[in-house]
């Protein structure tokens, strides 16, 4: 479901900072979109700063990318409000400005992703999905501490 990459540039993210992250991410998205928190997941990278460039010159600054694919049929009015919240929550996390952070949200049809095995539900029809999940499945995600609500 919503897939978040979080790749920062030039600066090294304790493991504390991307739990607190993950978990930002996580709250925001089910809070602003009413997803259930368990379809979000949170992907990190690194790169050095002189993997990064800004028109065609090397980058000197510390950068923080957040790339969200999420299911579309949310408004703008939900995917901005989303993207504020991550970007003023994830500043204050990493310590750096809220400049220094570039937030893109993707939109994806449902029917163009499958996870757990099966074509994602259309926005609203998450808990009829969610009972085809296996117990095998639902176990094994709640010994991670995922909470299948």
């Amino acid at each position: 479901m919503p897939t978040y990459t979080v790749t920062s540039v030039g600066i090294s993210l304790s493991q504390l900072q991307k739990n607190a992250i993950a978990e930002l991410i996580t709250e925001a998205h089910h809070t602003n979109t009413g997803a259930p928190g368990f379809f979000a997941q949170v992907f990190f990278k690194s790169q050095e700063l002189g993997d990064h460039f800004l028109g065609g010159q090397q980058n000197s600054n510390p950068h923080i990318f957040i790339h969200g694919l999420i299911r579309s049929g949310r408004s703008e009015k939900v995917k901005t409000e989303l993207m504020a919240r991550i970007v003023e929550r994830a500043a204050e996390i990493c310590s750096i400005g809220k400049e220094d952070i570039w937030m893109y949200i993707q939109d994806i049809e449902a029917e163009q992703m499958i996870e757990y095995g099966r074509v994602l539900p259309a926005p609203g029809l998450e808990a009829a999905w969610r009972d085809g999940i296996s117990d095998k499945k639902i176990a094994a995600l709640n010994a991670d501490g995922v909470k299948i609500s």
